[in-house]
């Protein structure tokens, strides 16, 4: 597959934060995207793609927006010490975050616009929902979301690493096919009946909690603010990994639920 012939050299050092999910947690949140979307939907999204140079497939081509690190800002959400939401108008301050990635990009895609600039935006916006779901991408600028902080044992590098990669593959494997229909079989109507009744401010509060609940290790609260934890370095054992392997599982899928339903009313209209 082409894809698999572009050789990615190295970390980007001038942007806020690593990536969000590995590239096997992206795909596997579009890959589910695409098995649960609409006949029609599907359609739709093989003729985009079909007129893409580098990706075979919606599930390699959500890992776009990483190769190289592009529209830096957009990958993530940075929130003061002191909040414990999002706040109701969306992006924080002036500057542009996932949330306005995913209204600017659901805006072309569901557009009557260019082919190829709808195919652009699919790729955005697949990559966008795997972003605002990855927990440490709903954080905070001084640690940037986790490149800040080390960890030890079971995972290596620093914590933000930890979340995209190394414990997706303890959860779900490396076998992006394989992980989808694993995660989509545990799937109940009542669970997606109850996480498409949402919108994406929703999905990014949900990672905001989980970034700052005790077990991630992330920050710790202090007179109301979630304070970052001088000099730690998290271990990374097997209890950290028990505890988070569930929270992981159910974020790719939502994110790919999320994504089908979105695709389905944009595809739709």
């Amino acid at each position: 597959m082409r894809v698999f012939a572009i050789l990615f050299i190295g970390m980007i050092a001038l942007t806020d934060r690593a990536f969000a999910w590995g590239d096997e947690g992206h795909q596997i949140v579009c890959e589910i995207a695409y098995r649960l979307a609409t006949v029609d939907t599907r359609a739709a999204i093989r003729k985009l793609v079909r007129n893409d140079q580098e990706y075979d497939t919606f599930s390699e081509a959500c890992i776009y927006p990483d190769h190289p690190h592009r529209r830096a800002p957009e990958h993530f959400v940075n929130l003061p010490r002191t909040a414990h939401e999002l706040p109701p108008e969306g992006c924080p301050g002036e500057n542009p975050c996932v949330l306005s990635a995913i209204e600017n990009d659901a805006t072309i895609l569901g557009s009557k616009g260019k082919p190829a600039d709808r195919l652009i935006a699919l790729k955005f916006l697949g990559h966008w929902v795997g972003d605002i779901h990855q927990p440490l991408h709903v954080s905070f600028a001084d640690d940037k979301g986790g490149n800040g902080i080390d960890v030890s044992g079971l995972c290596s590098g620093v914590l933000h690493a930890t979340w995209d990669t190394c414990l997706v593959m303890k959860a779900v494997g490396k076998d992006v096919d394989a992980a989808a229909s694993d995660l989509i079989d545990t799937l109940t109507p009542a669970m997606k009946g109850e996480w498409v009744q949402s919108e994406p401010r929703d999905w990014a509060n949900e990672s905001f909690a989980i970034t700052e609940a005790v077990q991630t290790h992330y920050c710790a609260m202090q007179g109301g603010a979630c304070s970052k934890i001088e000099g730690a370095q998290v271990e990374i054992d097997e209890a950290y990994i028990a505890a988070n392997t569930p929270i992981v599982r159910e974020r790719l899928l939502k994110a790919g639920v999320r994504l089908a339903h979105l695709l389905d009313k944009l595809f739709a209209d």
